[in-house]
Order: structure tokens, then C-alpha cells, then sequence
């Protein structure tokens, strides 16, 4: 892993964030010898953040499907 200096971030600062997205980490050094760690940060999703899918159907229609499969089940105990 190659280190930088603090100048030479300052100078190629959008390289080294490009860097540090394909690596996951890039060091920087200080002068002073005190060396910082440059990396991305971690996205976190929703698990329900789920693509849109396109349908030709109505509300209605779906609504319709909603209610003729709760009427097939109204019969089955319920599940907790």
C-alpha cells in the first residue's frame, strides 16, 4: 500500500479518494510522522430500498388480487 504525503494529497486529493474506493484504504503522512487512513465509507441500504418493477395493472387489479387471496386464506389459522 503506498503512503502519501501530506502534500502530495492535498495535490492529487481526487486520485487518492479513487484509490481508496478500489483499494479501501490509502495512508497519508504527516510530517510529523503521524499517519492518517483515508476510506470510504460504508453505504448502509435499506433492505426495503428494492427496485421498482414495471406493470401494465390497474390499482384496481391489484387490489382485486389482494382481496380474492385474503378470502382464500380467511379459512387457514392464523401464523404468528
Amino acid at each position: 500500500m503506498q503512503i502519501y504525503t501530506y502534500s502530495e494529497a492535498r495535490l492529487k486529493l481526487a486520485i487518492l479518494l479513487e484509490q481508496a474506493e478500489n483499494v479501501g484504504k490509502v495512508l497519508i503522512r504527516r510530517k510529523d510522522g503521524q499517519t492518517f487512513a483515508l476510506m470510504p465509507e460504508k453505504m448502509t441500504a435499506s433492505p426495503l430500498d428494492v427496485p421498482s418493477v414495471k406493470a401494465d395493472i390497474t390499482t384496481k387489479e391489484i387490489v382485486d388480487i389482494i382481496r380474492d387471496g385474503r378470502e382464500r386464506h380467511s379459512g387457514l389459522p392464523e401464523m404468528l
